[in-house]
């Protein structure tokens, strides 16, 4: 276990979008794996387990962010694009990149199982997979890497599925480069804790 490792109310309290991460010799593969195998224990409806997590670190993960790149120059216009390929390239300096997949195969065989819940089960399974992207936010926080939440699907899906050889059935949800913290993040604000939290 890590010598930054926190407390849970202190890692829900100090976890933040890190948007320039770097690269660093202590986040290594086998200290991902346990935080991964840790954020595994995030719940999933029916326990349908429907997620799946493809981690690109190194040479790997920099051909992520460069796929990512190309493909937004073709998008963002020209006069955008410089603060487009600056803000990328803090994702790209840091040390790797998990992508969330839900795996729409295991979400229609729930379906077929419980029927009577068809309709749901996307939804659920989104939730399910929120539910282990703050898991795994949450487990890098507590080991002081810092991470944040990227969607550049579905622009980058059929690429990556591609390089990576991933499944068809997978579904792209969202990325998380994450790395040593090289920026300090702004001050949240907050809606007042009446108007969301009512009691009765």
């Amino acid at each position: 276990m890590s010598t930054t490792t926190t407390n849970l109310k202190d890692a829900i309290i100090n976890r933040r979008s890190i948007r320039k991460v770097k690269k660093s010799e202590s986040i290594t593969r086998e200290r991902m794996n346990e935080v991964l195998k840790t954020a595994l224990h995030a719940p999933s409806s029916f326990n349908m387990q429907s997620a799946r997590m493809v981690v690109l670190m190194d040479a790997e993960h920099e051909k992520f962010w460069d796929i990512v790149k190309e493909t937004l120059r073709a998008r963002v216009p020209a006069e955008n694009f410089a603060a487009t390929a600056e803000r990328l390239q803090g994702f790209r300096d840091g040390a790797g990149t998990i992508l969330f997949f839900e795996n729409q195969d295991t979400v229609q065989q729930m379906q077929e199982k419980a029927p009577m819940y068809k309709d749901q089960f996307p939804f659920w399974s989104h939730q399910g997979s929120a539910m282990l992207q703050y898991a795994v936010w949450m487990s890098l926080t507590a080991e002081g890497i810092g991470a944040s939440l990227q969607h550049y699907n579905p622009i980058v899906d059929e690429e990556v599925k591609s390089v990576w050889n991933i499944p068809q059935g997978w579904s792209l949800v969202a990325q998380m480069p994450y790395g040593e913290p090289n920026e300090q993040p702004g001050e949240r604000t907050f809606l007042p804790f009446e108007d969301v939290v009512k009691f009765y």
